[in-house]
């Protein structure tokens, strides 16, 4: 799969630099180039090919819904252990309609998002030129949608089950609009996008602002931000009010469990994850860097259009920014690939490529004695290469592919294990887990399953002495390849551990097991044929 995505670049790089002249000029070449496109994005995104483990939190949630148990993680249990409520409801809403597995939709919604990504990524740039130039300039946005494609973030999650791909999708739909004066499609947008990350309520700020210093300074009227608000209101009010109603509380458990953490060492973890993305993402930085200098260096926009059109790149500079500054206070994450920032290096690629073609509008129209060098033949290339570094990152960067392949076999183990437990453990036993996500959704919703880091705890972390769960299986990586007989502190005094052997393999895994039930449990489970209990040592 490596091989045919360096095929698919090559095969995109090409047609892209061979024909920019006639992609610009005839919408028939133009398509061409997109589908292409869009096929080495397709081919991108299944070398990766991987279901992300917190995506099976949320599958679990769409399961009680469908069910008809609720927005719950265990039935009874009202703890909103999601931060996603659109993208909840979009995968929950094909099972309960059509019988359509809740993976399998994911999965499609997520390939299908990243499309659309990409697409908007050349309408944006297009309407933001096309503001600035007064005519459309549609090569720029062919540009903008190959690096989109190549962003290696963006891939590796468009098939992960997450609303990574949806989150960025609804992002360029709000510039996208923005672009095109409809401020009341973008409120629309942005209440969506609030609804799919708590990253939106940022978002919601920043073009709000935007929108009303526009109207100050005369560029639009104030119907403009009186629009926007009232078409994000219609759906975040509603949604909002319900989920104080139903949860009882305003934020999200997901959302709270980093907020424990002193803001230095919280600061501290977020540097180092920033420091990580930002050394194999030096040229998509570099993009946006330069986009910034170059719209510094030229001020004032010569027609009130170009200074819009200038305006609009701002924001996109200043969100991706601002989104940066958002992760690195809530400290990163140890998902591989840095999930949380994958929006960012499309953003800047847009916004780079909206820069050149505001400028490049701006040369055009202003006389010249004699003939410039054509400086835009320069564009296609650095756009492929650009996208051909993010190939190579994707491919050999050790968080990237490599580590995604890891976690990759970890979530079939944790599958494997949630299966027995659904096989074995009477109906109404308690989990408690470090990995709630794979291994809960594939125990199905007759077991309880208990994140003791929080994700589905109100009190943040799973009490033992009042969950009392049957069983624990503390692993985030699946199996062992050695017996350990070491038993977690917060467990010692009540539970007992307990060692079995993956059958046909030299893998395996340590439970531990409430003392008073501790022989009858471990009978159920050793009654699998894949499972074999082993005592240990004395």
């Amino acid at each position: 799969m490596v091989l045919a995505l360096v095929v698919a670049w090559f095969v995109v790089a090409i047609f892209v630099v061979v024909a920019w002249p006639k992609i610009n000029a005839d919408k028939n070449w133009r398509a061409a180039a997109l589908l292409l496109t869009l096929g080495f994005s397709v081919v991108h995104q299944l070398v990766f090919s991987t279901i992300a483990e917190d995506a099976y939190i949320t599958f679990r949630y769409a399961q009680n819904i469908v069910d008809g148990n609720g927005p719950v993680f265990n039935t009874g249990e009202r703890i909103e252990g999601y931060a996603n409520f659109l993208w909840m409801i979009l995968i929950a809403l094909p099972k309960a309609a059509f019988g359509v597995d809740i993976e399998t939709s994911a999965i499609v919604l997520g390939v299908l998002s990243t499309l659309g990504t990409v697409l908007l990524a050349h309408v944006t740039v297009n309407r933001v030129v096309g503001r600035a130039a007064g005519e459309p300039r549609p090569a720029a946005g062919v540009a903008a949608a190959v690096l989109v494609a190549g962003a290696g973030g963006l891939a590796a999650y468009g098939g992960s089950g997450t609303e990574t791909p949806l989150f960025v999708l609804l992002v360029f739909g709000v510039f996208a609009a923005l672009a095109a004066r409809r401020p009341v499609v973008a409120g629309v947008l942005v209440a969506f996008a609030m609804m799919t990350r708590p990253a939106g309520l940022l978002l919601a700020v920043l073009v709000g602002s935007w929108l009303v210093i526009a109207a100050l300074r005369g560029r639009c009227t104030w119907w403009a931000p009186a629009g926007w608000l009232l078409g994000g209101f219609v759906f975040a009010a509603p949604w909002t009010a319900w989920r104080v109603t139903y949860y009882d509380h305003v934020l999200p458990t997901s959302v709270v469990i980093p907020v424990d953490l002193a803001v230095p060492d919280r600061v501290d973890r977020g540097w180092q994850y920033l420091s990580g993305f930002s050394v194999v993402h030096q040229g998509f930085l570099l993009l946006g860097l330069v986009a910034a200098v170059a719209l510094l260096l030229r001020r004032t926009g010569r027609t009130p259009h170009e200074a819009e059109a200038r305006s609009l790149t701002w924001l996109m500079l200043v969100t991706a920014v601002a989104l940066t500054g958002f992760v690195v206070f809530f400290g990163g994450d140890a998902r591989p690939a840095w999930r949380l920032l994958a929006p960012i290096p499309p953003l800047l690629a847009v916004a780079a490529v909206s820069v050149y073609g505001v400028l490049a509008a701006a040369a055009a129209a202003k006389p010249s004695p004699r003939p410039r060098a054509p400086v835009q033949r320069l564009v296609p290339a650095a756009a492929v290469a650009l996208s051909g570094l993010a190939v190579l990152v994707s491919v050999f960067s050790p968080e990237m592919l490599a580590r995604v392949r890891a976690w990759h076999d970890h979530g079939a183990q944790l599958e494997e294990i949630g299966r027995w437990l659904d096989a074995y453990l009477p109906p109404g036993s308690v989990v408690s887990t470090s990995a709630p996500g794979v291994l809960s959704y594939h125990a199905g919703t007759q077991l309880q399953i208990v994140g003791v880091r929080g994700q589905t705890e109100e009190g943040g972390e799973a009490v033992v002495s009042r969950r009392r769960p049957t069983v624990a299986v503390i692993t985030d990586t699946g199996y062992a390849s050695k017996q350990s007989c070491v038993i977690d502190p917060a467990y010692a005094s009540r539970y007992r551990v307990a060692t079995f052997a993956r059958e046909g393999t030299s893998s395996w895994l340590t439970v531990f097991l409430r003392a008073d039930v501790e022989r009858s449990v471990r009978s159920a489970l050793d009654f699998s044929p894949d499972f074999r209990h082993v005592p240990c040592p004395s």
